[in-house]
């Protein structure tokens, strides 16, 4: 069961709707990877003394459990959904409540990574800056797969989805721990050596 528009206003709604929600990602993805280049860059340039690396590294790992907190969160209330455990409109609701969290604490991260002086010569720290970067534009793949189920009635169940809603939103859901679980690890790794 999937949004269908019932009328000619409604269908002609719904077309903008989709279309402003294309631009709407067009727009968040090109300003993801710019932040991402942004920070990596002048990750490189600037070098600050321990002090400030240290307050920094500080805030860095406070805004890394803040964001990967309510992913977590988010995520695992969508699963419970997926298996029948929850409603659609607890999600939704959940969703909306922790998405500034997300995004706000991905943003910090990002403007504290600068100021880490990490070694991008360093495969693993490709690797973990990559998974940043993956991680920002999955979570913006979702916000139109979020609209739609935003539109369904409250108690839809993940079997009413088309086949590929329920494909996008498990895929997304995968890449989202994924990439987190190696940023973090690989921050563990980078920490100890």
């Amino acid at each position: 069961m999937s949004y269908v528009p019932v009328s000619r206003r409604t269908i002609g709604r719904h077309r903008e709707s989709e279309r402003s929600t294309r631009r709407l990602v067009v727009t968040l993805s090109a300003g993801a990877v710019l932040a991402w280049l942004l920070s990596v860059t002048f990750s490189a340039l600037v070098n600050v003394g321990d002090d400030v690396h240290n307050v920094d590294l500080a805030v860095h790992d406070l805004f890394l459990v803040v964001a990967f907190g309510a992913i977590i969160l988010v995520d695992w209330h969508g699963f419970l959904w997926l298996i029948g455990r929850r409603k659609l409109g607890e999600i939704i609701r959940l969703d909306a409540a922790a998405t500034p969290l997300i995004w706000g604490g991905l943003a910090v991260l990002l403007a504290t990574g600068v100021f880490l002086s990490p070694h991008l010569d360093n495969p693993m720290t490709e690797l973990k800056l990559g998974a940043v970067l993956v991680l920002s534009l999955n979570g913006i793949m979702l916000i139109p797969l979020m609209r739609r189920l935003a539109r369904l009635p409250a108690e839809a169940r993940f079997t009413d989805l088309t086949r590929g809603q329920r494909l996008h939103m498990v895929a997304c859901l995968a890449v989202s721990q994924l990439c987190w679980w190696t940023a973090i690890i690989i921050g563990f790794i980078n920490a100890e050596s």
